[in-house]
């Protein structure tokens, strides 16, 4: 692996790349307190980000009943922060490799607070989808920017697979206390659902202070930055996000016209981008060719794809499908539990607790072997278990007890997302190389909210199928939100959701088990020097140069 980095063509400001390869590749000279608080930020990050999803889905029917917010806009809520934090990632890891690492998380946390802020007083249904959108940005700026610095901060090491684990245990943990606290502020606070805002433009604010603090100073670069392919890759995620998200509640459903044109279009504007990049690659790595301001370095390498014999590829696609497979997962027990069930918001919060302290558990387990088992380990194992969670949701009787299918699915499901997203992580920091490490986080992290999106609408359209389907054979012609299909009926889509679920694991468990057997132990057993200091890596470059 060490060899196809050596021979990865580079094209940039030499003594930039070389004093970032030798921080890479050197003992880190920073107290053990300093890396501590590197990694506590990092994931500090991630818990504001999953937190302000969850804490706003549980405050839904609060916020509809204070702003009067339709039906139809009411998801847009959900919708707007994911929708533009996940297509702005690409360009986002891209300007932090840039312009630095800890510039762009000061710039994304600032975003949190000033829009949490604005979302706190919002008097609009509308004027609060905005505001999500806008804190979405916070978010396309600190994510990658933490799986960066991460991986700067802290060599091939026993210690990064903690910080990686670590990081990626604030998802759940991040849902969890987006879900209890978001529920009980908005339940007992004088401002009710405000007060989930509040506390996220608090959290974020300690985050950055912290940043200041803690990050190493930056290492910025001369390269210019390629607006054409950050332009088209940006809206074609973004049509294509949106597509996948209205298709379903559009008038016509998939046959609406404009549903047609913005899927054609957005398809296009993705192809553009790849044939875009793969031009600017080919110029930057051919020694004859002269660049300018028209052919700056790629947005993102495609040759990043085929990284470690093609098996990064692999790490994506299975990271998309666990994201199909586990949102899609907790998208329809969440309606089976209040939809079908009856359930409060908060009974079935309590339904979910299990999920999130499995989830912590399982980033503790890759910290403690992703450095004794191989990768495939982690990828097989936890793909099928989520694939088992899905199956036993689809054979589930509603007359039996919680913890006859229902507690052993939650308990089942996280090992998939958790187990890829540490270990995978920790897989991409390997193989990147030192200037692009932000931009293959990005990259990442994109692949599962993509996942998201459609998981969602083909899980859903299994659901709509099947429902009306059955409805139909018994005379019933169900409506556009389908509350008057009968009983049977929305548990036979429920299940049928669930295979859908199901069969996204076993996808990923069966590419893990092709592609992965050779790509051995991710993880390292090696320990970092921690030593006081405040040089930045430029400057260590240089008095080791001199």
């Amino acid at each position: 692996m060490s060899q196809e980095l050596t021979h990865s063509p580079i094209h940039q400001d030499l003594n930039l790349e070389k004093a970032k390869h030798y921080d890479s590749d050197s003992d880190v000279q920073r107290s053990l307190l300093r890396s501590v608080f590197i990694i506590v930020t990092c994931t500090a990050a991630m818990v504001v980000n999953t937190a302000n999803a969850s804490s706003v889905s549980i405050s839904l029917p609060s916020i509809q009943r204070d702003l009067n917010v339709k039906e139809d806009q009411l998801q847009w809520l959900v919708s707007a922060y994911s929708l533009s934090s996940g297509c702005l990632l690409l360009f986002f890891g891209r300007l932090a490799d840039i312009y630095g690492q800890k510039q762009a998380f000061m710039v994304g946390t600032l975003c949190q607070v000033a829009f949490s802020l604005g979302a706190g007083f919002a008097q609009s249904g509308s004027t609060l989808v905005v505001l999500r959108a806008f804190q979405g940005l916070g978010a396309a700026a600190t994510i990658p920017s933490s799986l960066g610095i991460l991986a700067h901060a802290f060599p091939p090491s026993k210690m990064r697979s903690i910080a990686f684990a670590t990081f990626a245990a604030g998802a759940p943990v991040g849902g969890a206390f987006g879900m209890i606290v978001g529920g009980v502020l908005t339940q007992i606070s004088s401002t009710h659902w405000r007060s989930s805002f509040y506390l996220v433009a608090v959290m974020s604010a300690l985050t950055g202070i912290s940043s200041m603090i803690s990050f190493d100073a930056d290492v910025t670069s001369t390269e210019a930055v390629d607006w054409i392919g950050a332009s088209l890759v940006t809206i074609g995620l973004v049509l294509l996000v949106f597509v996948l998200g209205q298709g379903e509640v559009a008038s016509q459903g998939w046959k609406t016209p404009y549903i047609i044109i913005l899927l054609i279009v957005g398809i296009i504007m993705v192809l553009l981008f790849l044939l875009w990049e793969r031009y600017l690659e080919q110029v930057i790595d051919d020694p004859s060719s002269t660049t300018s301001a028209w052919t700056p370095p790629p947005l993102m390498r495609l040759s990043l794809w085929t990284r470690a014999k093609g098996r990064m590829a692999v790490i994506l696609a299975i990271a998309f499908l666990n994201s199909c497979a586990f949102v899609s997962w907790r998208f329809w027990v969440q309606l089976y539990y209040q939809n079908y069930l009856l359930l409060t918001p908060m009974q079935t919060m309590l339904r979910f607790i299990p999920m999130f302290i499995v989830g912590c558990l399982c980033n503790v387990l890759v910290a403690m072997f992703v450095g004794k088992l191989p990768l495939v380990v982690f990828a097989v194992s936890g793909t099928l278990l989520t694939a088992s969670a899905a199956i036993l949701f689809a054979l589930i009787d509603p007359t039996v007890t919680y913890w006859a299918f229902a507690f052993p699915s939650t308990v089942l499901v996280v090992f998939g997302a958790d187990f890829m997203y540490s270990a995978g992580t920790i897989f991409i920091a390997k193989i990147a190389l030192p200037h692009e490490r932000s931009v293959a986080g990005a990259l990442f992290q994109t692949m599962t909210q993509l996942g998201t999106a459609i998981g969602l609408a083909l899980s859903t359209l299994v659901f709509n199928i099947v429902v009306k389907n059955e409805s139909a054979d018994v005379g019933v012609t169900v409506n556009s939100a389908g509350t008057n299909a009968p009983h049977f009926a929305q548990l036979k889509g429920y299940r049928s959701a669930q295979w859908s679920c199901a069969s996204f694991a076993l996808v990923a468990a069966l590419l893990a088990t092709l592609f992965l057997h050779g790509a051995g132990i991710v993880g390292d057993k090696k320990t970092i020097r921690h030593i006081d200091s405040d040089e930045t890596i430029a400057v260590r470059f240089e008095s080791k140069k001199g």
